[in-house]
């Protein structure tokens, strides 16, 4: 594995991979755990040349979120890329990425509003510019993104769609704990208590996955019965939680066809997010890729 810092030096690895081999893309912001190398073993064990980018990326935090405190670990990062057989840890500076003075961005209009949109003002602005921006410098075959960050996936397919870029993007479902709980960076800074309390978020996912099996199809008698749920638990507190088109995420009142359950709360300083892919009785499972 080679670790890289300059644009053009990543740049003149590829020109020599292209056409030869096909080039797959894990875009990070380090602190690796099994879900990051989930992504990254995915794209390896298709035989590409694998590029791993490590960029806490500070367009994407709001004024007062966790940028300061956000999990890293470098050595430990640099050695996980590795035993992953990485080809390419691509570690760009602030100062190359958005050389002073900066003003372009990317939004993604529609998809962008809701949710975590509303929640994170100015977030997915920050996410599709920083990912526009590695994509064109690396230029993959394949991205691969994680099902956790579902809304994020949709704005960059989206994205990746409307500015034409030569990419598939790929995704990989949830890795989780034992205990149900998705992998994330930001566990780590849960406490020992809020840690014990954090299931409850996935435990009410699988009342909703139970509740359509059983027949239930109104949006709301599901989501009265979740957030009862969590609300047992007082260290939780609810941001939002919607069932959704997969598509447009626009809200759904009466369930049919294929549907994304998302939500998003949180447990003392920490936000957590989650969701799951629904498929109704008797519909066929879709691939689990996107293009």
């Amino acid at each position: 594995m080679k670790t890289i810092r300059r644009i053009k030096a990543v740049q003149k690895i590829l020109e020599c991979v292209r056409g030869n081999r096909r080039i797959a893309f894990v875009p990070t912001m380090g602190a690796f755990h099994e879900g990051h190398l989930s992504l990254m073993r995915k794209a390896k064990h298709r035989g590409d040349f694998v590029v791993v980018s490590l960029f806490v990326n500070p367009l994407q935090f709001s004024p007062g979120e966790d940028l300061d405190i956000y999990p890293r670990n470098l050595n430990s990062d640099k050695k996980k890329g590795e035993e992953m057989g990485v080809d390419i840890l691509w570690i760009p500076s602030a100062k190359e990425l958005f050389p002073s003075p900066y003003q372009t961005f990317i939004q993604v209009e529609k998809l962008s509003q809701r949710w975590e949109g509303e929640s994170r003002p100015g977030h997915f602005k920050g996410v599709a510019t920083i990912v526009s921006k590695l994509l064109q410098v690396v230029s993959p075959d394949y991205l691969y993104l994680g099902q956790k960050d579902y809304q994020q996936v949709r704005v960059i397919q989206k994205m990746v769609r409307d500015l034409h870029f030569k990419t598939t993007v790929r995704l990989v479902s949830t890795i989780r704990e034992t205990d149900g709980l998705a992998m994330s960076s930001r566990n780590g800074r849960l406490s020992s208590a809020d840690r014990k309390a954090a299931p409850i978020l996935y435990r009410a996912l699988q009342v909703a996955r139970k509740m359509i099996r059983q027949g239930e199809r109104k949006s709301q008698v599901i989501l009265e019965a979740t957030a009862a749920l969590i609300r047992s638990e007082p260290r939780v507190r609810i941001d939002y939680m919607a069932f959704c088109d997969p598509e447009t995420l626009e809200p759904i009142k009466h369930l049919e066809k294929r549907i994304v359950f998302l939500a998003a709360v949180k447990i003392g300083a920490v936000r957590l997010i989650d969701n799951i892919i629904l498929k109704l009785p008797g519909q066929s499972q879709k691939q689990n890729k996107m293009h």
